[in-house]
């Protein structure tokens, strides 16, 4: 079953609290699933981890003003919603954005759920920026925005740099997008560069609780870390 279907069973089956819970009671009723089947492992995690982004990204349209069809399309790339649930999704993004809580309750959420996985909240942020991106720039009220969620995150100002140069192509430093220094040697650097690639493989975000429609964004993270290290290689005739 598709992480939408589960999200439909997740009030009779998980134990959510907070906003995010209060969404995931909200919309659950609109999705046809067996509400007696057993939640699997990890399904908690990747309910959460769903909700959150569609929340976070609901937030983000209201702060920047306008919800374009770029950034539709570009939440579609995001979580390949099937033509099918794209009326649930759309029933979770307009109940956040209605919400009178502001982003910060579910960013505050999201950090507790996921403190002792921090590079799950990583995966959040790139998502985000995948779609305030959309229509090819990042506007000021979105980076703001952005930010703001990564420091409610516990990102420091350093940890933000490296993850918006992925996405921000006018700030692209290789340097920075694999976070090493300059100073370093070719082989720390390259083993750092193999250490970011073995923890972004697909296989790793599905174990720490990121849904397997989601894995878009991490083909989309991996190309950005491999395009660096390139052009790391490169600057030093490696």
């Amino acid at each position: 079953m598709s992480i939408w279907g589960k999200i439909g069973g997740a009030a009779a089956g998980l134990a959510f609290g907070g906003p995010i819970g209060a969404l995931v009671g909200a919309v659950a009723g609109h999705f046809m699933v067996d509400r007696n089947s057993q939640p699997e492992k990890g399904d908690r995690k990747r309910i959460a981890f769903t909700i959150g982004v569609i929340a976070l990204g609901a937030k983000m349209a209201k702060a920047d003003g306008v919800v374009t069809s770029d950034e539709i399309t570009a939440f579609r790339e995001v979580f390949h919603v099937p033509a099918a649930d794209m009326k649930n999704v759309a029933r979770v993004f307009n109940l956040a954005k209605q919400d009178v809580r502001g982003y910060e309750a579910y960013a505050i959420q999201l950090k507790d759920l996921f403190k002792e996985d921090p590079v799950v909240l990583e995966d959040v942020l790139d998502g985000l920026f995948h779609i305030a991106k959309a229509d090819g720039v990042v506007h000021e009220a979105e980076a703001d925005y952005l930010e703001s969620v990564a420091m409610f995150f516990g990102f420091s100002e350093t940890d933000y740099g490296r993850i918006r140069a992925r996405h921000v192509v006018d700030e692209a430093d290789p340097y920075l997008i694999l976070g090493v220094e300059r100073e370093m040697s070719d082989d720390a650097i390259k083993a750092h560069y193999r250490k970011l690639v073995a923890e972004n493989h697909p296989d790793r975000l599905i174990a720490r609780g990121v849904p397997e429609e989601f894995i878009a964004i991490a083909t989309e993270k991996i190309a950005a870390i491999n395009a660096a290290y390139d052009q790391i290689e490169k600057e030093r005739g490696l």
